[in-house]
């Protein structure tokens, strides 16, 4: 017997992102509000660099879920704003390593500061035990899918 406990919709553009997507909209225009210019999508990059440093472009996408033309177009744009820079593997001479750079360390508690501000502002009157429940249940939705 199917689990489909929603209205017809209610799930789909629930599911596909439109907490994630109001979540996002307001972490941008936070970032701009504190004078931080970089895009949701370059601090993903970052945020995964930040924990660990000198990833491959192929780690980035799957860190991320972005495929890659993408990373490199971030990549790219980080370069040019001077928060990362490409390093060739010394293993995989075709493989790139991706290092933070002094201007990238600089933005991390502060862009960190915001995203947990974002975050607080999502989360509004939703209780500890419900956070715990939501996160279960998307977890069990990805591993269903992936």
């Amino acid at each position: 017997m199917p689990n489909n406990q929603f209205k017809r919709g209610e799930l789909y553009s629930f599911i596909t992102g439109k907490a994630s997507t109001a979540v996002a909209r307001r972490l941008q225009k936070n970032f701009k509000l504190a004078g931080i210019e970089i895009t949701i999508e370059q601090w993903s990059v970052l945020y995964h660099l930040w924990k660990e440093d000198g990833l491959s472009q192929q780690q980035l996408c799957d860190a991320t879920f972005r495929d890659k033309p993408s990373i490199t177009r971030l990549v790219d744009n980080l370069e040019k704003l001077k928060l990362v820079k490409r390093v060739p593997s010394k293993d995989d001479r075709r493989s790139n390593l991706i290092y933070l750079t002094p201007e990238a360390d600089q933005l991390q508690s502060r862009t960190m500061e915001v995203a947990n501000q974002t975050l607080n502002e999502a989360l509004e009157g939703v209780t500890h035990g419900q956070v715990e429940i939501a996160k279960e249940v998307l977890h069990m939705v990805y591993e269903n899918l992936k």
